[in-house]
């Protein structure tokens, strides 16, 4: 006689929401902080008990690896609605805000970051990749509607990102100038 293999167990509606909850409120706590954060307060800013957060993500590693992946697929899936909202130059300025963010949760978790790409828990080429595939997109379609040029490469582009990025993330008012400078760079030469 055969035996039926276990039904996965499915997770819980709440213990799902509640996990997002938490990805959000570490997000944006380790935001606003630009570093580390209590486990304690990412719980509170979420409306859960610390034991909760402890069920979803043993370790403050789990915790970090779970947003900047969040932030990661966040960042990158966001290019098709973008790009059916606006037209392909707003599509790209728009990407760039919400890619911003994404640096700066980056950047607040930098240490245990760095120990994931350390020990190979987390995959840098992956994000690059992905990263690229996403602006080669914006790019590849504000270039076929003759608003950016057609002769830039992405990984281009996600260098100057991130040296503008980094260099004015303490002057919020300095890194929107710098982008809107970047978008007038991509645009076609004219004359």
């Amino acid at each position: 006689m055969a035996t039926a293999e276990p039904t996965p167990r499915r997770t819980r509606v709440d213990a799902e929401r509640n996990r997002d909850k938490l990805i959000e409120a570490a997000k944006a706590a380790y935001t606003a902080a630009g570093g580390p954060v209590p486990l304690e307060t990412i719980a509170r800013d979420a409306g859960v008990g610390i034991g909760t957060l402890y069920r979803h993500f043993p370790t403050r590693d789990a915790l970090v690896e779970a947003v900047y992946a969040a932030e990661l697929d966040d960042v990158t899936g966001s290019v098709p609605d973008l790009l059916r909202r606006h037209r392909p130059d707003a599509a790209l300025r728009a990407w760039m805000e919400r890619y911003a963010t994404f640096v700066a949760t980056k950047r607040a978790m930098a240490e245990t970051l760095r120990a994931g790409w350390a020990s190979g828990r987390i995959a840098t080429s992956a994000t690059r990749e992905r990263i690229g595939a996403a602006l080669a997109t914006l790019l590849a379609r504000g270039a076929e509607a003759g608003m950016l040029r057609a002769d830039t490469d992405p990984d281009d582009v996600t260098v100057l990102l991130l040296g503008t990025l980094l260099a004015s993330a303490d002057t919020p008012g300095q890194t929107a100038r710098l982008l809107d400078l970047i978008i007038d760079a991509l645009r076609p030469k004219t004359g």
